[in-house]
């Protein structure tokens, strides 16, 4: 009896959960094509399939979707750093993902969301945490892959050097208007970062 009670309770929350992420991918596709104001939260219910009432139980505002795809950052770098697995060093690995991770970035929606987080202190705010998180959740990965003793400083450094490139990246992506896909911006800045820990090194 109770493992089928649990059974069940695990089925809700995963459709709990494919539920949400169907409703802010819709969110953000009408986003790109209608504009951030024109589109209404009724629109992204009915686009989704779902009632607006059952809509409401999910999201209260249009801002909660964009902070919903800001949350879901941290785990997706978590989950392609422990896809790439053990390459050369933790920072190829690291690079590897964010690289894989920006392919996924559409330019449309990445310069939209871009200037809808300017819009608002909440947003901004938002997306300063989510920088921090995946800072984290790089090193948590990291950490997985390579536990030897010791080397937890080193593999911090590395997740928030690389994440740190990351986020420069998209500013200048998204200032740009997307024009160049956002991984040649990461190799740009991944070279710059490792010519100055070159001439580190050196002194």
């Amino acid at each position: 009896m109770e493992h089928e009670q649990k059974r069940k309770d695990g089925l809700r929350e995963h459709k709990r959960r494919e539920t949400h992420r169907r409703l802010t991918e819709t969110g953000l596709k009408l986003f790109a094509e209608n504009g951030y104001e024109a589109t209404t939260l009724d629109a992204i219910a009915e686009a989704s399939g779902i009632a607006r009432r059952t809509f409401f139980h999910y999201f209260r505002s249009k801002e909660e979707i964009i902070l919903a795809w800001q949350s879901a950052m941290p785990d997706r770098l978590r989950v392609e750093i422990l896809k790439q697995g053990v390459v050369a060093s933790p920072i190829a690995t690291c690079q590897a993902a964010l690289i894989a991770l920006s392919e996924d970035m559409e330019p449309q929606v990445a310069v939209m969301i871009g200037r809808i987080v300017q819009s608002t202190e909440q947003l901004r705010a938002s997306n300063q945490a989510k920088f921090l998180q995946m800072e984290l959740a790089g090193y948590e990965a990291l950490r997985e892959l390579w536990p030897e003793e010791g080397r937890q400083v080193g593999l911090r450094l590395a997740a928030m050097l690389l994440v740190g490139a990351m986020r420069l990246s998209i500013d200048v992506w998204v200032a740009e208007e997307g024009q160049r896909p956002l991984a040649e911006y990461l190799q740009t800045y991944f070279e710059c970062l490792k010519i100055e820990l070159g001439a580190f090194a050196e002194k």
